[in-house]
């Protein structure tokens, strides 16, 4: 097994626990073809691009709260303490909300010309771009780029924060990376459960996933 940093997912003064490919439980998604996940604390949010609507799960469950309409072609969503953060493929934009809304405060242009991912960890955003096969890290929640590398592999279509590494998935190869901190390396990696991973994000103890083609959620067990 790889290990990380010391302090980590796995708790304060314990080993990084690594998320795995061994499934902890799943559900069908609200909508059919999920594009992406985000939590905000306490709820598990999705967004569908058959339905075109994003949903807030009752905890990590089927359950929905409410819904409201997304934009045309929204495949990445982050939640950065306040706020809900989309993105649209269509577009070319990240949204910004007002809380977990439809109104959205304000809005920018993507670095590229396909966003397709976001997470948020400490102060700044990540998205990534399907066709530019690349990752890139915003200053806070803003159009400007500190640093961007290229993704794993040629159709990055997710990424999730765990508190220590990024951890991103590639819709083509069905692959799930854990990268180096938030870096271009990778630790490892393993196969994702469904035929196209589209959206990830961290809950706090477990990685989740989301497959647009088989349109269901994964709760993944670590390592």
């Amino acid at each position: 097994m790889l290990w990380s940093k010391a302090i980590g997912a796995g708790g304060a003064g314990g080993a990084y626990v690594f998320p795995s490919a061994t499934i902890l439980t799943s559900f069908a998604a609200p909508g059919l073809g999920p594009a992406g996940l985000t939590f905000d604390g306490t709820n598990l949010i999705s967004c569908s691009a058959g339905t075109v609507r994003i949903y807030v799960h009752d905890g990590v469950s089927s359950t929905i709260l409410t819904s409201f309409a997304s934009s045309s072609l929204v495949r990445g969503l982050a939640f950065d303490g306040t706020n809900l953060i989309s993105c649209d493929a269509n577009a070319d934009r990240i949204y910004v909300h007002d809380g977990v809304s439809s109104t959205v405060l304000t809005s920018f242009t993507a670095p590229a010309a396909a966003p397709f991912g976001l997470t948020f960890y400490g102060t700044n955003l990540i998205s990534c771009d399907y066709g530019a096969s690349r990752i890139y890290v915003h200053d806070g929640v803003s159009s400007t780029i500190l640093t961007s590398f290229t993704a794993p592999a040629a159709a990055p279509f997710g990424l999730a924060f765990d508190g220590t590494n990024l951890i991103s998935c590639d819709y083509g190869i069905r692959r799930i990376y854990v990268h180096d901190g938030v870096s271009s390396t990778v630790l490892t990696s393993f196969t994702a459960p469904g035929s196209g991973p589209s959206g990830l994000t961290f809950d706090g103890t477990n990685l989740i996933s989301c497959d647009y083609g088989d349109s269901r959620i994964y709760v993944h067990d670590t390592a």
